[in-house]
């Protein structure tokens, strides 16, 4: 009996530890990365359920809620229409004020991908276009099943598949802006130079629009992604230059 209460002891220590442990990092986590803790549990910053995978703010009028539904239902579509369907479902998490949107760990970015499995939108990106956007990046990188593209084709496909009116003309030659430079490869090297450039998303926007339109359109964006997830290198993309006779639109068209 004293050997069984002693390893009893043991194993009551033990899971208490382990609570101990886990309820500190849960705390740290919220503390350091409150998009992190956000997105895992909506509810706990008092985001409420609009329908599965969709949280919004409390006490927003019905009209609101509405548009939060009919904004998100219009960038599914948008991906739907452009990848010929959805492999990501991720969270979606919408704030129509600016103290909701810090206290879930934003910033002041209109919209934000999180780990790859949930979106954030602020006040200023509740629209089709930005939460196409972030939903662009979740869904590509659920297809490229760990294999890694260039920032600038990240970016530059998110920009077309959202139809972002800032960095893309309506119809023919799509680019509102034409670059021989290279574009930025990394997260960090693209997170520094846009910041201060919103050109660069006009430019990598050019390049993807122009690959696809001399390459097959959409299909060909899917099956490129299709063979980068079975481990075959991002291929050389040179500069496409604009078609004859296609004209840009010009450079001060591009809004911050």
């Amino acid at each position: 009996m004293p050997l069984i209460r002693r390893q009893g002891r043991r194993r009551w220590i033990a899971v208490a530890v382990a609570a101990i442990l886990l309820t500190a990092a849960a705390v740290l986590t919220a503390i350091a990365f409150p998009s992190i803790a956000a997105t895992t549990c909506p509810g706990c910053y008092g985001l409420q359920r609009l329908q599965p995978g969709l949280y919004a703010e409390p006490g927003l009028s019905p009209a609101r809620r509405r548009h939060v539904i009919a904004t998100v239902a219009q960038a599914d579509q948008r991906i739907r229409t452009f990848f010929g369907g959805r492999e990501s479902s991720p969270d979606i998490l919408v704030c129509l004020s600016e103290n909701c949107y810090r206290r879930i760990g934003g910033g002041h970015e209109r919209g934000v991908a999180v780990l790859d499995r949930a979106v954030m939108l602020s006040p200023r990106g509740a629209d089709p276009v930005i939460a196409a956007h972030e939903l662009t990046h979740v869904e590509l990188h659920a297809r490229l099943d760990g294999a890694d593209v260039p920032q600038w084709f990240d970016e530059g496909l998110a920009v077309l598949v959202s139809e972002d009116p800032r960095y893309l003309a309506p119809t023919g030659d799509r680019c509102l802006a034409d670059s021989h430079r290279p574009l930025p490869a990394t997260i960090e090297d693209w997170l520094r130079a846009a910041s201060g450039d919103p050109r660069l998303y006009a430019e990598a926007a050019c390049q993807v629009s122009r690959w696809a339109s001399t390459n097959g359109g959409n299909a060909a964006v899917r099956t490129l992604i299709e063979r980068l997830s079975t481990g075959q290198a991002f291929p050389h993309i040179p500069y496409q230059p604009p078609r004859p006779g296609s004209r840009s639109n010009p450079i001060d068209a591009i809004q911050p």
